[in-house]
């Protein structure tokens, strides 16, 4: 029984895109929605989101930013006022040419991000350098056209988190963009048990309109890598085009500097395919559903289902997320079904086991069962739940270490890619070798690792010394 219902599940190693597709149908994340390029995100996988939406938005608030909300139709006049912007979405914007049975004197923009209704309104409500800085956060959808899509990962339409600051120095916006860039990185880490790359984005693959963007790489178990959040230094370019000044200190009157950020639905896609196995998905407790399953064993015995009903409130009296299968499925067929959507802890309570005061503890990340005690059963589960975290981690981490490797030139990094690799060069940044390499190669530059020291003085890509040197991340990605 047991294989045949992984069967279900296409081999990881033989077909992972097939494997993507066949978890999120299977486990009930996502459906397909009745307009081609859409996803219904069902019970379970918008749990998981709302856990890290709730993650999130606790870190927002710690740091200063407040929640607002802007509305979903933009006049098109406004985008078209930053003109390097505009030209970046016009090929994926959707617009509203009609309202009930009337033409709109201007057509409306379905908002693929909300930089400019942002600006529109921050130009009315700034006025002097007592007013910043505006931090400010907006849960939403957004929508944008795209012609290939897959679940989580690339869809038509979306949820996200947008930050939109207003700052009244480049300082302070410089240090607002870096700052988010870190806030994200420790999210990862923290919440997601996922090691990311972090850094600058080449002008290339910088955000339409942006002075400079940076990013957060994580690497998916078939060694391609997902961007997974962004973070972008407007400096006064947006402000110019959308006419936001403020009245500074010193009585002249200056364009104010803005940033902005964001990571979206996709992050659940990057939960699937960094941790997951054969079997199904591997979720970090933190955002898990359901961070405990309870599965009775002989439960038509007396006294089975009330003792399970017992441990279960027990836990969820402090605070964690506990689901009893009291369903009339077998023990074996629950086993599968709940390893199969990832659930961190399983917990097997039977009449011998009620005898002896114990539990069975089953661990999804790394199969081991444990025998525990009922008594100080939740401090177990909290030490365990802690401990997956950090499994999951340090397994992500050593698959990303294995599969990084150190390119001084060309061949090296043809070989690394075909091996599924990330590939670590030393760039000059010239647009001539970033393009070079998409077309040998169809991979990209992903982030600038300025932080690192560059391990030789010429260019891995060109073999030309460089004049400035940087640490770059190579890779093909989704």
């Amino acid at each position: 029984m047991a294989n045949q219902f992984v069967k279900e599940i296409a081999d990881i190693n033989q077909d992972f895109p097939q494997w993507y597709t066949d978890v999120v149908k299977k486990t009930e994340l996502v459906d397909y929605g009745p307009v081609k390029g859409t996803m219904v995100i069902r019970p379970y996988g918008y749990g998981i989101w709302e856990n890290i939406q709730r993650e999130l938005d606790a870190r927002f608030k710690a740091t200063g930013h407040k929640n607002v909300y802007f509305p979903l139709l933009i006049p098109i006049s406004l985008l078209q006022k930053e003109a390097e912007h505009v030209e970046g979405f016009a090929p994926e914007v959707a617009l509203v040419t009609k309202g009930g049975s009337e033409e709109l004197a201007e057509p409306l923009v379905v908002r693929p991000t909300s930089e400019t209704i942002f600006c529109s309104m921050f130009s009315k409500w700034i006025e002097s350098y007592r007013d910043l800085p505006y931090k400010y956060n907006q849960w939403a959808n957004v929508m944008r056209w795209e012609k290939t899509t897959r679940p989580f990962l690339r869809t038509s339409e979306f949820l996200w988190q947008e930050g939109h600051t207003v700052h009244a120095t480049k300082e302070e916006a410089e240090k607002e963009t870096i700052d988010m860039l870190y806030l994200y990185r420790d999210f990862a880490r923290e919440v997601l048990a996922l090691p990311v790359y972090v850094g600058q984005k080449s002008e290339k693959e910088k955000f339409a309109g942006a002075l400079a963007t940076f990013g957060m790489e994580a690497m998916m178990k078939d060694g391609k890598s997902l961007q997974a959040g962004t973070t972008h230094n407007f400096a006064d370019k947006f402000s110019r085009a959308y006419d936001i000044k403020f009245l500074d200190k010193d009585g002249v009157l200056k364009y104010a500097w803005q940033t902005s950020w964001g990571v979206s639905t996709r992050l659940i896609g990057a939960l699937i395919m960094a941790h997951g196995d054969q079997r199904g998905l591997v979720l970090p407790p933190k955002v898990a559903p359901i961070q405990v399953v309870i599965v009775p064993i002989a439960s038509k015995k007396p006294g089975v289902l009330e003792a399970c009903q017992k441990v279960m409130q027990q836990l969820q009296e402090k605070g964690i997320r506990t689901h009893l299968d009291d369903s009339d499925q077998s023990p074996g067929w629950k086993f599968n079904q709940w390893e199969m959507k990832g659930v961190p802890l399983r917990l097997e309570l039977g009449p011998r086991d009620i005898e002896n005061n114990v539990a069975v503890i089953a661990e999804r990340c790394d199969n081991q069962k444990h025998t525990v005690s009922l008594d100080d059963l939740d401090k177990t589960i909290a030490e365990l739940l802690d401990k997956t975290h950090e499994n999951m981690y340090n397994k992500a981490l050593e698959f990303r270490n294995e599969h990084t490797r150190i390119c001084h030139n060309m061949e090296e990094i043809e070989q690394a890619l075909n091996e599924n690799c990330f590939a670590k060069v030393v760039w000059d940044v010239d647009a001539k070798c970033e393009a070079l390499v998409k077309e040998k190669f169809q991979a990209t530059v992903r982030v600038m690792l300025k932080e690192e020291q560059p391990f030789q003085e010429t260019c891995s890509i060109c073999g030309h010394k460089c004049e400035n040197p940087v640490v770059t991340l190579i890779a093909r990605a989704y």
